[in-house]
């Protein structure tokens, strides 16, 4: 039976199934954000910086957020759940990333993820799951979606089942 997922603290391998989900705080993307996050990577271009460009010359009209900025956004809010303190081993990689809609200055995001898929691996302290995240915005709208794939900590010797879900997760 899959699991609604609530504000664990590292999670196993053996304690996530197929078909478990969580969904994250929300968070309010604004222009501090913008600004702050083009300084620091360097993605000037007119289409963030310029309200008169934006004005002018974007179909929006108005100020969005890089979309690199929307996914890191989205991945704090993911990591902040602690789902992976001290059991995430690796962040492997994404597949199917889209951006399906803008986020404007002003919007909040949430992230709503699940437990599409687990292999075990050759070393016995850990497994690979995948995570489906759909970020959505305050309309509900999803404006970006992929499949996350995450090398997690597989139970130490000792540690039963009980004891890894035990005040983390409830049933539906």
């Amino acid at each position: 039976m899959s699991k609604v997922l609530t504000h664990p603290v590292g999670l196993y391998f053996e304690d996530l199934e197929v078909g478990d989900s969580a969904v994250t705080m929300s968070r309010t993307i604004t222009e501090t954000d913008i600004i702050n996050f083009i300084g620091i990577s360097g993605v000037f271009e007119e289409l963030h910086m310029s309200l008169e460009y934006i004005q002018k010359h974007s179909i929006f009209g108005k100020r969005i957020s890089p979309g690199p900025l929307t996914f890191i956004v989205a991945e704090g809010l993911a990591v902040q759940l602690g789902l992976f303190h001290h059991t995430g081993m690796a962040f492997l990689g994404i597949e199917h990333l889209t951006w399906r809609a803008p986020v404007f200055c002003g919007d909040t995001i949430h992230v709503e993820f699940q437990v599409t898929g687990k292999k075990e691996t050759s070393k016995s302290d850990r497994g690979v799951v995948t995570f489906r995240h759909l970020v959505r915005k305050q309309t509900g709208e999803v404006v970006m979606e992929m499949d996350k794939i995450r090398m997690i900590r597989r139970k130490p010797a000792g540690i039963d089942a009980a004891q890894g879900m035990s005040g983390r997760a409830r049933s539906n």
